[in-house]
């Protein structure tokens, strides 16, 4: 049979050590994580415009399908007054289109929020579909550069 008394007798007090980290362990760990940080951000950072601008040359080469497939149905591309904007809603303007149809359910904006740009006659060719890229003004260099379907 078991102690009863046994159970309920004191522990001789014995110090533990509190379980957790020093304030050295944590400064070391910390000047680790702020030297990765500088390390891999910059990196994470070009990353992202990188992004930006393959977002924006996917973007222009579905609009230059859609503006193939426009003048498919209708023998010409838009004009420049149309715009895309044909691609989304039947123009009013003329020549309005006999066999049009929704070519886009949306018309897009760039990556960097601004609409893209619509020229025809293009400077490029037949069309030219572009954005301004990341600066927003035409010309540019780098991240700046304007990104076109002539590229």
């Amino acid at each position: 049979m078991p102690d009863h008394a046994a159970m309920y007798r004191p522990m001789p007090h014995r110090r533990r050590l509190a379980p957790g980290f020093t304030l050295i362990e944590l400064m070391v760990v910390l000047v680790i994580i702020g030297v990765l940080a500088a390390l891999i951000v910059p990196n994470v950072l070009d990353r992202a415009d990188d992004a930006r601008v393959t977002a924006a040359r996917t973007d222009v080469g579905n609009l230059v399908q859609a503006l193939k497939l426009y003048r498919l149905d209708n023998q010409r591309y838009p004009t420049a007054e149309q715009g895309l904007q044909a691609l989304a809603s039947r123009p009013e303007t003329g020549p309005v289109p006999t066999s049009w149809k929704r070519y886009l359910d949306k018309l897009p904006d760039d990556p960097w929020g601004r609409p893209y740009q619509y020229l025809n006659p293009g400077v490029h060719g037949d069309i030219d579909v572009f954005s301004f890229g990341a600066d927003g003004q035409p010309g540019g260099e780098g991240l700046d550069a304007d990104i076109g379907s002539w590229q």
